[in-house]
């Protein structure tokens, strides 16, 4: 008859592992980290684009009561290589949606991780070559048309280094969807993702809303309505004009309560009959 003792039956059922501790000290970029990206167009609005990047805590204009937020958004297991993460954060305008952004792009920096940041080159508001606040904080980016670009412009040695990707107005991006779900499921990069999730009718702006299901996490953000300062969850646009996209400030939108929207949409709806009607009036005139 066959022997096997306790535990010799142990060790044949439960297998032996050792683990050892992952550090969590990035990995030192090479010294021509930039040398494709430098080369790239991406950079023709920068002067000296490769002192831009990696993003550097002493490169980062914050005033000295900018909140930062010390805990980093990624967990344990997201220091694998093999593991990435996408964050969204969306809101109406004026919600501090950038300004999150930052806090975060922040954290990661302080815990020695490469980071870059992308935004549409449709809105050159505050030029090309930052991410603002409306506070008039800023940190360096990459204007792009889309983000299935970026990879090619920034280069390929230069992408593989990164280890966070933050994009801001990611309503522009037609192709954000496809961008978030290959660099976090395939690439292992953390993606923060901030825009906003409807637009001045409050229907779905842009694909922001369909990687809500890729998201490890979601941050919806309130501002402050203007007419009655309660919390605001919708953008009111001002103005008479009627296409989804149109880029502006506080002289085209206003964040608004639920109340206020419904009655400031009636406003607007009635101003817009009473110019055309205007114009109808003008345009039969002798």
């Amino acid at each position: 008859m066959l022997k096997i003792t306790i535990s010799r039956m142990k060790a044949l059922i439960i297998p032996t592992f050792s683990f050892s501790p992952m550090s969590k000290r990035a990995i030192p970029l090479a010294s021509n980290f930039f040398s494709l990206a430098s080369k790239s167009n991406l950079f023709s609005n920068l002067q000296n684009p490769v002192s831009y990047f990696p993003l550097k805590p002493s490169m980062i204009s914050l005033p000295s009561n900018f909140p930062i937020q010390t805990r980093c958004v990624h967990s344990k297991s997201s220091l694998s290589s093999s593991s990435g993460e996408i964050h969204v954060i969306v809101g109406p305008m004026f919600a501090g949606k950038t300004t999150t952004l930052l806090h975060r792009v922040q954290a990661e920096i302080n815990d020695g991780r490469n980071v870059a940041i992308i935004k549409s080159n449709k809105d050159n508001r505050y030029g090309l070559d930052s991410v603002v606040t409306h506070d008039g904080v800023k940190l360096p980016c990459c204007a792009l048309p889309n983000l299935s670009s970026f990879k090619q412009s920034f280069g390929q040695d230069a992408y593989d280094q990164l280890d966070v990707i933050g994009i801001d107005e990611a309503q522009f991006f037609g192709d954000l969807y496809d961008f978030c779900r290959e660099v976090a499921d395939h690439d292992g990069k953390t993606v923060i993702v901030a825009g906003l999730d409807g637009d001045y009718l409050r229907r779905n702006f842009g694909s922001v809303l369909d990687i809500i299901p890729l998201a490890d996490s979601v941050t919806k953000l309130s501002a402050r309505c203007e007419i009655c300062g309660k919390r605001a969850f919708f953008t009111l646009r001002k103005t008479e004009e009627t296409q989804t996209e149109l880029i502006g400030g506080a002289d085209v939108y206003m964040p608004v309560c639920r109340q206020h929207y419904v009655s400031g949409q009636v406003a607007v709806e009635a101003a817009r009959m009473v110019l055309e009607s205007q114009k109808a009036q003008c345009g039969s005139c002798p």
